[in-house]
C-alpha cells in the first residue's frame, strides 16, 4: 500500500479542518505548513492593498518562511497538498513548500478551500515549482462538509 501524506497551509482554520478529515479518511500522515510569522486578521485583509497577504500575492518572488521542516519526504508515494485559494491561486507559502523538497517520482494531489473561485490556473502555476518527475494533479475544491467515507472515496481515485 502507498504511504500518503496530507500537507496543508491554513491561515484561518478552514483548510485545516478539511486536511484533518482527509488524513483520517486516508489513514495518512499530516503536516501543517506553518509560516514562521503567523498571519493576523489584518495580514489577511484582501481589501487592503498594503496587507501582508496582498503584498505577498502581488510579488512573484515572495517566499514566506516556513516554521518547521517536514522530515523524510522520501517515505511518501503521494502528497495531498491543501491550501486556501487567494487571488485565484495558491498562497505564496505553498510555493516555498514546493521549492523546499524534491518531489521527483511523487504524485501531488491538490485540494483547496475557496470563498468563491475555483482552481483557475493554480495547477499550471504550481507545476513550475516541482521537477518534471513529479506528477501533479488537480483534485477538488473541498468547501462542503464531506463524510470521511466520501473523502476517502474521492481521494482513492488518485
Amino acid at each position: 500500500m502507498k504511504k500518503v501524506l496530507v500537507a496543508y497551509f491554513s491561515a484561518s482554520g478552514t483548510t485545516k479542518k478539511v486536511a484533518i478529515s482527509l488524513a483520517k479518511a486516508l489513514k495518512a500522515d499530516l503536516f501543517e505548513i506553518e509560516p514562521q510569522t503567523p498571519y493576523t486578521s489584518a495580514d489577511l485583509d484582501w481589501t487592503n492593498k498594503k496587507s501582508r497577504s496582498t503584498l505577498e500575492m502581488n510579488d512573484p518572488a515572495s517566499r514566506p518562511e516556513i516554521k518547521s521542516r517536514l522530515q523524510n519526504l522520501a517515505q511518501y508515494d503521494a502528497v495531498f497538498l491543501g491550501f486556501p485559494i487567494w487571488w485565484y491561486t495558491a498562497p505564496a507559502i505553498v510555493k516555498t513548500f514546493l521549492e523546499s523538497y524534491d518531489f521527483s517520482g511523487k504524485k501531488i494531489v491538490l485540494f483547496a478551500t475557496s470563498g468563491g473561485s475555483g482552481f483557475g490556473k493554480t495547477r499550471a502555476e504550481l507545476e513550475k515549482f516541482v521537477s518534471e518527475e513529479a506528477k501533479m494533479v488537480e483534485g477538488k475544491i473541498l468547501n462542503d462538509t464531506y463524510s470521511l467515507a466520501e473523502l476517502g472515496s474521492w481521494a482513492q481515485k488518485f
